[in-house]
């Protein structure tokens, strides 16, 4: 996402791999789509390294978890390093891994393409959870550009945009 010449020099980066300057966006979301946890970081923060901010951030969430219950799973396309994050978590709490498990993402492939009678992308519908996110995300015209002085202003905006969606989602019932 491109940055106005509000945001300051500490809100911006540069994403060599994407490409995109000013910041990046993370979002951790259920099932539904709806966020858990949402991290604005400067777009030159790796994608593994934001992941790893986020669950940081939101530490006391897992260690109020309960160890009995079920792990969260925690679905990650293939451009994540499960083992580097898991390595990185640990470090800074070591109970995590009895409350979470880190999966990749199915993605078909040639055969399984060929065999549906479809070639070049075929959607998953596990894998469009966070792209249905990330499009209500970009409907809440504030966020089209960031005008936002510094990454946590903007990860407010990110967190009122949401709100929001859910008010219109309750407020329809």
């Amino acid at each position: 996402m491109k940055n106005t010449c509000n945001a300051s020099i500490e809100s911006k980066g540069f994403c060599h791999y994407k490409c995109t300057n000013g910041i990046k966006r993370h979002l951790a979301v259920d099932t539904l789509g709806l966020p858990f946890f949402t991290q604005c970081t400067k777009a030159s923060v790796s994608d593994d390294q934001g992941l790893i901010e986020l669950l940081s951030h939101n530490l006391d969430y897992f260690r109020a978890k309960p160890v009995n219950i079920p792990k969260i799973t925690i679905l990650l396309d293939h451009g994540y390093h499960p083992d580097k994050i898991t390595a990185a978590l640990q470090t800074v709490y070591p109970q995590i891994l009895t409350k979470i498990r880190f999966e990749l993402a199915p993605k078909p492939t040639q055969a399984e393409k060929a065999a549906q009678g479809k070639a070049g992308f075929v959607p998953v519908a596990t894998r469009w959870v966070i792209e249905r996110s990330n499009a209500w995300m970009e409907r809440c015209k504030s966020l089209v550009k960031n005008f936002e002085r510094t990454l946590n202003h903007a990860t407010a905006k990110l967190n009122l945009c949401f709100i929001r969606l859910m008010l219109k989602r309750l407020a329809n019932e």
